[in-house]
């Protein structure tokens, strides 16, 4: 599994948003967060399977990711690993818990969305 360098990791962590451009709408940036776990970077659809973005990356699709001032080719893998999508909504609520949209995040219906970002 390709991974991260430690500062692509460090700026992830700190970032509350990113912007994520799926190659089949490359013109149109979507706004989602993103968490990191060790050093698996996650993102997943408080819409669940009905989010754009989602649908264009859960096919494996590539994508790019924009924050603090980066831009940075990924390509999303669906996380089958129960434990993965666990420590990934531990994340989500540990990050986002001042947000009253924290709680969406980790609901059972949306943790099939749950996907893994490596760099491309």
């Amino acid at each position: 599994m390709p991974q991260f360098d430690t500062d692509t990791l460090r700026a992830l962590r700190e970032a509350k948003e990113v912007a994520i451009r799926t190659e089949r709408h490359p013109k149109t940036a979507v706004t989602i967060w993103v968490v990191v776990a060790g050093d698996a970077v996650f993102v997943r659809s408080v819409y669940g399977a009905r989010g754009r973005w989602y649908r264009d990356l859960s096919s494996a699709g590539p994508a790019t990711v924009e924050f603090a001032g980066r831009r940075v080719a990924v390509q999303a893998v669906p996380e089958k690993d129960p434990a993965a999508t666990e420590q990934a909504s531990r994340e989500y609520l540990r990050k986002y818990r001042p947000s009253p949209y924290a709680q969406a995040m980790v609901k059972p219906e949306v943790l099939p969305t749950t996907l893994r970002l490596e760099p491309r």
